[in-house]
């Protein structure tokens, strides 16, 4: 018996050490266990600080990048800035000019009408009363407030352009001509400022103005025929075609 007990004694201590073990080894364990937890718990932490530092990252690029593009926005605002400055300058430098034209324009188109008015009176006696008309609206148009001087001049060049036209145009019309002492009815037969002839309704009887004496003088019957195709051809009922008249030599 005395041999058992030392092979007692090993086999507890041995099973005592098993258990230490044992319970070192789950102490271990959950040691480990709970390292592993907390490992995971900063990795985590970890990545969520990456993640908000690249999300930041990112939003600081692309503040960087609008920044840039506000700076060009900037740059070429103030450019066109410094362009307005510059054209409100010149408008302001030609509003100060507009008084000083308008005073000039003002007698310059005055002259003109009153120029336009000797020009009509000297000149062929057709559509008198219309170019009298004219002249006469423009003056009135001069007195009045609420025309514009552009808009003055632009008339009066309108006048006088009708005049040029006058001089490479034929037009025939109808008018009231004192025939050897009556008022008659006769057809007036222009062309251009060269000749201004006269034909009474019933055909029998013609004259031209005469650019010497001021006046109408007869012509010949023989004429009357080439001053009715004339007319004709004014009024677009025949194609244009080669007349035979009386023309006066210019001067």
């Amino acid at each position: 018996m005395k041999g058992v007990k030392p092979l007692i004694l090993a086999s507890i201590v041995a099973a005592c050490s098993t258990q230490l073990m044992a319970n070192e080894l789950d102490t271990v364990k959950d040691k480990s266990g709970e390292i592993n937890k907390l490992a995971t718990a900063s990795q985590t932490k970890i990545d969520n600080i990456a993640d908000n530092m690249q999300t930041r990252l990112q939003k600081f690029k692309a503040l960087n990048k609008e920044i840039d593009g506000l700076s060009v926005y900037n740059a070429q605002l103030n450019k066109q800035i410094s362009n307005q400055v510059e054209e409100m300058a010149n408008l302001n430098a030609s509003m100060d000019q507009v008084s000083v034209i308008e005073r000039q324009i003002t007698p310059l188109m005055l002259r003109m009408i009153e120029g336009l008015e000797q020009f009509v009176s000297l000149d062929v006696p057709f559509l008198e009363q219309e170019r009298a008309q004219r002249v006469a609206h423009l003056r009135k148009l001069m007195d009045r407030a609420d025309v514009a001087s552009s808009e003055k001049f632009r008339r009066v060049l309108e006048a006088y352009q009708v005049e040029v036209d006058y001089g490479r145009t034929i037009e025939a019309y109808t008018s009231l001509l004192s025939v050897d002492g009556v008022e008659r009815e006769v057809d007036f037969l222009r062309i251009g400022r060269l000749e201004l002839i006269y034909l009474t309704r019933d055909g029998k009887q013609a004259g031209a103005w005469d650019k010497d004496t001021k006046q109408f003088v007869k012509l010949d019957d023989s004429t009357i025929n080439q001053i009715n195709k004339g007319l004709r051809i004014a009024r677009k009922q025949l194609a244009p075609d080669m007349l035979t008249l009386p023309i006066q030599a210019a001067e």
